[in-house]
C-alpha cells in the first residue's frame, strides 16, 4: 500500500518492516493488525487494517513520530 501524507510518501513496498503485531484471531470482526515500517528516509509509519468492528475497519497508513516508536514497540 502507498499513501502520501503531508507531501511525504509512505509505501509498504519500499519501506522496511520492523515489527508486525496482530490482535485477535483470523476472522475476528474486532481483530486488527499493526505493522511498523521505516522508510528509506528514516520516517516511521503503521500499516493497519482489521475486522469490520475493529479500531481499523479499513486498510490505512498512519504516520508515527520517531518519539513514539519505542513506546509502540514496548506495548506491542
Amino acid at each position: 500500500m502507498k499513501k502520501i501524507i503531508c507531501k511525504k510518501e509512505y509505501d509498504t513496498e519500499t519501506a522496511t518492516l520492523i515489527k508486525a503485531y496482530s490482535c485477535g484471531k483470523l476472522g475476528d470482526p474486532t481483530g486488527y493488525e499493526e505493522d511498523l515500517y521505516q522508510t528509506p528516509e528514516g520516517l516511521y509509519f503503521l500499516h493497519v487494517g482489521g475486522g469490520e468492528t475493529s479500531i481499523y475497519p479499513t486498510e490505512d497508513i498512519k504516520r508515527l513520530a520517531k518519539t513514539k516508536v519505542n513506546e509502540w514497540l514496548e506495548t506491542h
